[in-house]
């Protein structure tokens, strides 16, 4: 406002918001850190009070477009999350709104440049002046290098989403569930292509997330395909040609041998465990992951470690001694314990199987999946995405269509309510190591024992019945969360002396481990390993 003094003759303004030159220099400081805040919470608003009302008034338009769309938003994330997380992973949406965040951060740093030119910082103190300044750069970063840092996310995880899953349309479950295939492939120098070591199904429920992990032994024979699988064409037997039919051959064999059986896929050979895994467990699977091992560890690194109760020492499998099928002593020792194990350590702790069975190592390999499952959690995700994106790139290969990606993410969500249930397709859920039921597998047997695990897990998850007791499990055995097959109650077997207690032998030290190693005492190393795939998430 303007006002004409007595004795003047020209206008003195008053007004000290928009005229600062007629207010105290204390007036002043207290103006210029009030423009900075009606820029931080409603932009558009200094230069309605101080500033070009024109600029103010498109600035407060866009504010008001964008806090509707930010209701909109959490109306949709509260009534439809799984639509809300399809428009983020869209490719075509994504980059839109890339653009308008990279747009918004840009009109908000310009919008804050002009309200320190309206603050006019000569007018004011010498020793406010800093202090002005420095505001205004924090706000700066925390507003338009916030918009800047979400755009950047984008168009990372665009070019992520877009290397690593395929196109196609979403598919629904199957009764109820999600069923896809995960496959830890090992592609080293002095193999003929990829031979899978690691094969889960992640069985996943559609309502609740709840996810029950079944993992299939690398010398799983005789595994069975539907009359409706191109293998029936090949093996309407099934994949029983004896030691050299182990279930991880298959990949490569169809890959080399029959890839016409599987003209429309890219991998045939990922479709051909896929069948097999169907055929063993009777489920449909709908889709595999594929996770390069050699890579496992950038990935594990990318998220900062891994956190894992190690149930026993295991060792870190050195080179195979040239001509023989055995190793040279352990590259190192993994201590029992609770640890974070960075990328190297997870991947032998995942993959070492020497001076045990195999079994002992997918005990192994579903704590690892467990602890990744239950670590990846979203401020992991925020702080290190680039380098988990980045890892992801290298090491995973999918056939999951990028338009699935709402409801997984909708069920991953889910599922961080829900502890992961876990069945092994051998000891100690289905046997003994003795029976080699991995060899004689009972499919009917797997079939009913699968279902009624699903089932059971999925009432728990809804609430709508109660966990059994777990039922003990016999000395030795590998830990795991399903009980083994009830038997026939046997004769009392007599009574052995009890072995020496621990204490009155050579204590179980990393030099001990090695030394036995060294002069080649396996069965001693087999006795003081068979505890290693006791282990739980850290």
């Amino acid at each position: 406002m303007a006002s004409t003094a007595p004795g003047s003759s020209g206008a003195v303004y008053t007004d000290p918001v928009r005229y600062p030159q007629s207010a105290s220099p204390r007036l002043r400081s207290k103006r210029a850190f009030l423009l900075l805040f009606l820029t931080l919470v409603l932009p558009g608003s200094a230069q309605i009070v101080a500033g070009d009302r024109r600029l103010g008034r498109m600035a407060l338009r866009i504010t008001f477009l964008v806090w509707a769309a930010l209701i909109a938003v959490a109306v949709v994330a509260l009534t439809n999350r799984v639509l809300l997380v399809n428009i983020f992973t869209n490719s075509w949406a994504s980059f839109l709104i890339m653009a308008l965040l990279a747009a918004l951060a840009v009109g908000w740093a310009l919008l804050f440049i002009n309200t320190f030119r309206i603050i006019r910082p000569p007018l004011l103190k010498r020793n406010v002046r800093p202090a002005v300044a420095g505001a205004m750069v924090l706000l700066m970063v925390l507003t338009s290098g916030s918009l800047a840092y979400g755009a950047w996310l984008l168009n990372v995880s665009r070019q992520t989403f877009d290397n690593i899953f395929a196109s196609g349309p979403a598919f629904d479950p199957v009764d109820g569930r999600y069923n896809f295939l995960l496959l830890g492939g090992d592609a080293g120098a002095d193999r003929t292509g990829l031979r899978p070591d690691s094969m889960s199904v992640f069985s996943v429920d559609a309502d609740t997330g709840q996810i029950v992990t079944l993992s299939l032994p690398r010398n799983f024979q005789n595994a069975q395909f539907s009359a409706d699988s191109p293998l029936w064409q090949v093996f309407p037997e099934g994949y029983s040609c004896g030691d050299e039919c182990i279930l991880n051959s298959l990949y490569p064999v169809v890959t080399e041998q029959y890839p016409e059986l599987y003209p429309e896929s890219e991998d045939p050979g990922a479709e051909a465990m896929m069948d097999a895994a169907s055929g063993i467990l009777g489920l449909e699977i709908q889709s595999y992951v594929i996770v390069d091992m050699e890579g496992f560890s950038s990935l594990i690194d990318a998220m900062g470690g891994v956190k894992i109760d190690v149930g026993g020492w295991v060792p870190i499998t050195a080179g195979e001694i040239p001509g023989t099928n055995l190793h040279y002593p352990p590259d190192g020792w993994i201590a029992p314990g609770v640890q974070t194990m960075d990328g190297y350590t997870a991947l032998w702790y995942a993959r070492s199987r020497e001076f045990v069975t195999d079994f002992h190592r997918i005990a192994r390999q579903q704590c690892v999946q467990q602890a990744m499952v239950a670590q990846l959690d979203p401020a992991t995700l925020l702080t290190r995405f680039q380098a988990i994106a980045s890892a992801g790139e290298e090491v995973v290969h999918t056939d999951i269509p990028q338009d699935q990606l709402g409801s997984f993410v909708d069920l991953a969500l889910k599922s961080k309510n829900h502890e992961v249930q876990r069945m092994t397709i051998g000891p100690p859920d289905f046997g003994t190591a003795a029976d080699n039921f991995a060899t004689y597998p009972d499919f009917d047997l797997i079939h009913s024992r699968v279902q009624e695990k699903l089932a059971t897990s999925a009432a728990a998850a809804a609430g709508t019945a109660e966990e059994p007791a777990p039922e003990p499990v016999e000395d030795g055995a590998i830990g795991s969360s399903d009980p083994a097959e009830p038997e026939a109650p046997a004769a009392p077997a007599p009574v052995e002396a009890p072995a020496p207690a621990q204490p009155s032998g050579p204590e179980i030290t990393e030099a001990y481990l090695q030394e036995l190693a060294q002069i080649g005492d396996t069965d001693t190393l087999a006795m003081l390993l068979d505890n290693n795939g006791s282990c739980s998430v850290g």
